[in-house]
């Protein structure tokens, strides 16, 4: 077996371990919220907008982590087209799923462009909630552990890469 063969079946085998969690009425519960919230980034966009409106002396920082949390969701759904790796078919899905492609995860990819994003500006309730939102993908069993790490490295590398761009518009005191 080669190193992908071993990556495979790995996946397959935490993908799995994960989706019996949800068979625990509260963690199915829990993992269908995140998912929902996090759905075409919502809930990170949601919460950069509220940022932008309680923190005015921030706000262009907030508007612009915002917009680097929306860009990297955009580039995410633009590889899953270029990609096209099916989702888990060997367990069954707790949500439906705005498409049937897998890599990378989109959740995953604007929940840590956010959580890198907005942790920056002191959100710090914004990266646990963002690995739950990535947890939660897994537990619902629409994607793979290695769907959900490329997208997590997408979106933190896409906020990294934009930090200084974020920041532009902050007075330093």
């Amino acid at each position: 077996m080669d190193d992908l063969d071993d990556l495979h079946e790995m996946d397959h085998r935490i993908v799995s371990a994960l989706r019996e969690c949800g068979t625990d009425p509260r963690v199915a519960g829990a993992a269908r919220a995140l998912s929902w919230a996090g759905e075409h980034a919502a809930l990170w966009l949601a919460a950069g907008l509220a940022g932008a409106a309680v923190d005015g002396r921030r706000r262009g920082a907030w508007l612009r982590g915002t917009a680097l949390t929306a860009g990297a969701h955009l580039v995410s759904m633009g590889l899953k087209r270029v990609v096209r790796r099916p989702r888990p078919a060997h367990v069954v899905p707790l949500v439906r799923t705005a498409g049937r492609h897998s890599f990378p995860s989109s959740h995953a990819t604007s929940a840590a462009a956010a959580a890198v994003a907005f942790g920056a500006l002191g959100a710090h309730a914004v990266p646990p909630l963002a690995a739950a939102v990535c947890v939660s993908r897994l537990v619902a069993g629409v994607h793979y552990p290695s769907d959900v790490a490329a997208g997590a490295a997408l979106g933190a590398l896409t906020a990294r890469l934009g930090a200084r761009w974020m920041r532009g518009g902050v007075h330093h005191d």
